[in-house]
């Protein structure tokens, strides 16, 4: 999809509700979203709003039957409470899964021409938000090849602020957030950040990204994957400290191009990221990813919203 065509398919905000109707009750039953309820009845007087008085109470919250909860097509959803147009929202999903390294919240504000820096920020972080859960692990359970490496995002000491700087033996991913990923090769990537690093850490990363049935499973030489042989994997290493990067088959060259573009993305376009929404960011740069050769990237989007 263009942006032309974007533009002209949802030109109004009509258009964009009829959408979210369909996309989010495709047989035409419009259930409650609260206790799923089919049996609910449209506000004539405001489109796109209907009422629930089933009576049913689901984690605490009834759909009383006698005012009933009243709910639109975009309640329960990331558009929540929004006083922003969706044909605004659907721009900004555009503009950010189009832009390959990624696109700030401040050239989105002077590009749309938002309310406010905050407001873009708000929009772009709920989408990220909805960018979750694009992949469904485990990887190479089809028998293709798995890389899984570690990285660590964060500036380097000798750049930082004399306040926040560690002393001289601050060395390596001291104070850096922890990134663990896996890849099948010509495939799709799984990752996230980690509170901490440690064998147990990796390996249960690994057992639930990585499926058995992988021809092989390849890492470099961190001792954090020394005891993965023994979960029933073809596991073989590379040793980067010596200068060894490929062996046969065996190499980590795939999740490290991937680490590529999640770096040159956050120095690039965003310059800083904060360790609490980090795992949004790389909510965005695996939705991007594995959607990279799927046409209606726009449409599974609009799913996770």
């Amino acid at each position: 999809m263009t942006l032309r065509q974007l533009l002209d398919r949802f030109a109004t905000e009509e258009a964009c509700k009829v959408y979210l109707v369909q996309k989010r009750w495709p047989d035409g039953i419009i259930r409650c979203p609260r206790c799923g309820n089919e049996k609910v009845f449209h506000v004539t007087h405001r489109p796109f709003h209907w009422v629930c008085k089933s009576g049913k109470t689901v984690d605490g919250n009834t759909c009383h039957k006698r005012n009933g909860y009243r709910f639109s097509v975009i309640s329960k959803t990331i558009f929540e409470n929004t006083n922003y147009p969706l044909r605004e929202w659907f721009k900004v999903a555009f503009l950010m899964f189009n832009s390959k390294k990624g696109m700030s919240a401040h050239q989105i504000h002077r590009m749309l021409g938002t309310g406010s820096y905050e407001t873009a920020w708000f929009m772009c972080h709920r989408l990220r938000a909805a960018m979750r859960g694009s992949v469904i692990p485990p990887l190479g359970s089809d028998g293709s090849p798995v890389e899984v490496d570690e990285t660590y995002i964060g500036g380097k000491n000798k750049f930082r602020h004399g306040n926040k700087k560690h002393g001289r033996r601050a060395y390596g991913g001291h104070d850096k957030v922890p990134v663990i990923g896996a890849i099948a090769r010509k495939g799709n990537v799984i990752c996230q950040a980690l509170e901490e690093v440690g064998f147990d850490t990796y390996e249960r990363f690994v057992k639930q990204a990585v499926s058995s049935k992988a021809r092989l499973l390849a890492t470099d030489e961190h001792s954090g994957y020394r005891h993965l042989s023994k979960r029933s994997y073809e596991h073989w290493t590379v040793n980067h400290s010596e200068k060894q990067y490929v062996v046969g088959t065996v190499h980590t060259n795939t999740i490290e191009s991937f680490w590529s573009l999640l770096k040159r993305g956050i120095i690039g376009s965003y310059h800083h990221v904060n360790r609490e929404y980090l795992p949004l960011y790389l909510n965005e740069f695996s939705f991007r990813f594995n959607n990279r050769k799927n046409e209606e990237i726009f449409e599974e989007l609009m799913a996770g919203c």
